[in-house]
């Protein structure tokens, strides 16, 4: 089985748009296709899921009353998957700029965190406020402060160090990539830890993932491992 499975959650705004709903109205849904994928986890006995949140682009772009819900649909949806969590012994990471989260948010998700710090089952990574460009620009600073406090000498360094100096650090690279909503990018998700990844995507919105889509998803990677060899 695989360790670790990352998710792109594409499509939330156009599926509201094609039901016939405001924009807004498909981050709420999309919250149960995060259910869906946490169980899905836990059944296949995948130790990391991550999940693309909200990419700083996206934040970016978003009209300050976009913003506000994204954030508060946050704060709400923490509350009940802290009580998840803790009956499927899921331990919960946010990974992301936090500079970028106003105080009510970073005091959520610092709950969440210290509440399910002992989670053994599976880690779920919230990738909210993240970008990999920006990621890996952290990690070159980071890496140059450890050599100017002469931690780490220049030939020391390699991609095993320096993938320690990223947000993901003691996290292992996604064999799996799955995204939803059509589009075939990765979108500044996980460009360095995805060198190896296999992708899939999907033309179903968000929303719209089902646990048949993800146990397909994960039996057409086990099918290229078969026919490409590990």
């Amino acid at each position: 089985m695989i360790k670790h499975l990352a998710l792109i959650m594409d499509g939330n705004r156009r599926w509201a748009r094609l039901q016939g709903f405001k924009a807004l109205y498909g981050h709420k849904e999309g919250v149960k296709s995060v259910k869906r994928a946490v169980e899905f986890c836990i059944d296949k006995g995948i130790c990391y899921l991550s999940l693309y949140t909200l990419s700083l682009e996206n934040l970016k772009n978003r009209s300050p009353e976009e913003q506000s819900y994204i954030f508060e649909l946050m704060i709400n949806g923490a509350k009940e998957y802290i009580k998840i969590f803790l009956d499927n012994d899921v331990k919960g990471c946010i990974i992301g700029d936090r500079s970028l989260f106003p105080d009510r948010v970073k005091k959520t998700i610092a709950e969440v965190e210290r509440k399910t710090i002992n989670g053994k089952t599976l880690q779920v990574n919230f990738l909210f406020c993240y970008g990999a460009r920006q990621e890996i620009v952290e990690g070159i600073k980071t890496l140059i402060e450890k050599i100017k406090r002469r931690e780490v000498l220049e030939d020391q360094i390699d991609e095993h160090l320096f993938s320690r100096c990223l947000w993901t650090r003691n996290i292992p690279d996604p064999e799996l990539i799955i995204r939803t909503g059509g589009a075939q990018r990765l979108s500044n998700f996980l460009l360095f830890q995805a060198s190896y990844s296999e992708l899939r995507f999907l033309d179903c919105f968000w929303p719209e993932l089902t646990y048949e889509h993800l146990e397909q998803g994960l039996q057409s990677f086990f099918k290229a491992k078969q026919n490409f060899g590990s």
